[in-house]
């Protein structure tokens, strides 16, 4: 269906193309030959052809560009070049075929114009190189599924991701950090408690020193 699409889109361009740049290029020269004889210009003279010649150019870049189908723009560029062409087999029979004396919103329409200069054969060319261009007609690359979404973040360095329920993770835990609170008995070692001070004597004095004295040492006063 879009080649049918596209086929139709190529018979209209090509005709109003046509059309577009006849008017454009005779505007053009008619107002810049006009500025050569008065010795003066008025730029303002040029935006109507320019309008023309512009949406001309846009016709043909969305036919020639988009992703659509190659038939369009392969139909019109043979539109176009078929005139050029006639001139090599029969020029004043090709030449009398196309109408000279049509106007369009008041303007003259020599539609020999763009065929005698060759612009419709240039255009027509481009056009059929755009067409003959495989590259651009292939389909666009498939949107990425989650599958292979996860293959490729394969690659990527992985991420430690801890629950907060898990936290700090297991093996993160250092000798600084006190033992984890248990269930089992204590220890039932005793320790050695400390030397009692004498009765009487102030919290504020010197500990008790030790009665026992290791061997081999002795005590200076």
């Amino acid at each position: 269906m879009r080649h049918l699409w596209s086929f139709l889109a190529g018979l209209v361009v090509a005709p109003v193309t046509w059309v577009l740049v006849t008017l454009g290029q005779d505007g053009s020269g008619r107002t810049v030959h006009r500025w050569v004889e008065i010795g003066t210009y008025s730029t303002p003279n040029l935006i109507e052809p320019a309008v023309y010649l512009g949406v001309a150019g846009l016709l043909l870049g969305l036919l020639g560009t988009l992703r659509f189908s190659p038939l369009g723009a392969l139909f019109a560029g043979l539109l176009l070049i078929t005139p050029y062409v006639g001139m090599f087999i029969a020029p004043f029979t090709v030449r009398g075929w196309i109408p000279d004396n049509w106007k369009v919103l008041g303007d003259p329409l020599p539609l020999r114009q763009p065929v005698e200069n060759g612009t419709l054969f240039l255009i027509g060319v481009l056009l059929l190189m755009a067409a003959f261009s495989a590259q651009r007609w292939r389909p666009w690359p498939a949107a990425t599924s989650p599958a292979e979404a996860e293959l490729t973040s394969a690659d990527k360095p992985a991420e430690n991701v801890f629950p907060i329920s898990d936290w700090p993770p297991a093996g993160a835990r250092n000798d600084r950090d006190p033992a984890p609170l248990t269930l089992d008995y204590p220890d039932p070692t005793p320790t050695e408690p400390l030397p009692r001070r004498a009765t009487g004597e102030s919290p504020w004095s010197a500990p008790p020193r030790a009665t026992t004295r290791p061997e081999g040492t002795t005590g200076t006063r």
